[in-house]
């Protein structure tokens, strides 16, 4: 096990073993952000869910009102007019089969993969390259689509697509440490509804076991749920 650093350590101290207020634990991660490039801020919520079950699984989007502080790489794979279409929406990729071939090849440069429902028949055929990486495109997550130009517009925008992993943990990116705090907050609260909305049918027990926020060099704080929860009662 690496031992922790004495610029983490130094860090940690100043951080309580409790579950923190929401504002309160998004000033902490920032007080706590001191690298010298602009830190992402992460929340990793540990959910009552095995993903191992079809009625458990949770993969899902969210369009964060604030943005995510990061420029997205997208490619789209469509036929005809499509192409130039989704160019001048703003896709930094845009191909028929050739871009499948690219891929199938093993080249990546993308960070989303958007794909026009004719050619899901050829993209389905990457589902072992994509698939393992999380890029295979999906109807329920807007990335399915023959509304080319919106779905781009609205993933540049700050509209993100997550997942649960094998140990029920969802792992998102919700802003920069550059970020105002009430930025950072609305953001989190816009993904704690998100996690909500989109209970699997099939989670049994408690739901919502752990909400941890960090930047990318700092330690991570632990969030009180039920305050971020109790947030919408108050609007």
């Amino acid at each position: 096990m690496t031992k922790p650093s004495k610029r983490m350590l130094e860090l940690s101290s100043k951080i309580e073993d409790k579950a923190y207020q929401p504002l309160d634990a998004i000033k902490l991660v920032k007080e706590n952000a001191k690298a010298k490039f602009d830190e992402t801020i992460e929340a990793h919520a540990r959910l009552g869910i095995d993903p191992k079950y079809t009625d458990q699984q949770l993969r899902t989007t969210v369009a964060l009102p604030q943005g995510t502080g990061q420029s997205v790489r997208i490619a789209v794979i469509t036929r005809g007019e499509k192409v130039a279409e989704a160019k001048s929406a703003g896709a930094d990729l845009a191909g028929e089969e050739d871009l499948v071939e690219i891929i199938n090849k093993g080249e990546m440069n993308f960070d989303l993969l958007i794909a026009s429902p004719d050619m899901m028949p050829k993209v389905a055929k990457l589902g072992r390259i994509l698939g393992p990486r999380g890029l295979m495109p999906n109807p329920k997550t807007g990335t399915v689509t023959a509304d080319l130009t919106n779905a781009i517009k609205e993933f540049k925008a700050g509209k993100l697509e997550f997942r649960a992993d094998k140990a029920g943990i969802v792992h998102v990116r919700f802003g920069k440490a550059s970020f105002s705090e009430e930025a950072l907050l609305e953001n989190l609260k816009t993904l704690q509804e998100a996690i909500d909305r989109n209970k699997p049918s099939g989670a049994k027990g408690r739901y919502w076991k752990s909400l941890y926020i960090t930047s990318t060099m700092g330690p991570s704080v632990e969030v009180d749920i039920n305050a971020l929860q109790d947030i919408q009662e108050e609007n």
